[in-house]
């Protein structure tokens, strides 16, 4: 059965191809990929290879743990399965803030530093 690895601490410029290369030593490599910013496209630092062997990944990750690949000593230890972080909303209404100093009416605070303006004529 097959393992998927986490591999941390990686070089802004380790591509999958590097990964592929140490860990092919190791054993039959079924994926590997580095995690990128999906608006830039820059590497978040980590990434996952996935070895078909469960003894090839736990010689992996006792060898590998610790060593330089591109300069940066890099953790590897067995990936996590992800945890069901629930639905997310951007709706930013949802995050608004009764505290005041944050702008709006005279009740929460706001630019006038909470006085309302009297709208007395009389003066």
């Amino acid at each position: 059965m097959s393992k998927k690895l986490y591999v941390g601490n990686l070089n802004y410029a380790t591509t999958e191809d590097t990964l592929k290369n140490v860990f092919a030593s190791y054993g039959e490599i079924v994926s590997a990929v580095v995690i990128k910013d999906r608006d830039t496209q820059q590497s978040k630092g980590f990434g996952f290879v996935e070895l078909a062997d469960d003894a090839a990944a736990e010689r992996a990750i006792a060898e590998l743990g610790g060593r330089e690949i591109d300069g940066r000593r890099v953790r590897v230890n067995v990936a996590e399965e992800r945890q069901n972080r629930g639905p997310r909303n951007f709706n930013r209404r949802d995050f608004r803030s009764d505290r005041g100093a944050s702008g709006g009416d005279f009740r929460r605070g706001g630019r006038d530093g909470g006085f309302a303006p009297s709208h007395d004529s009389s003066y």
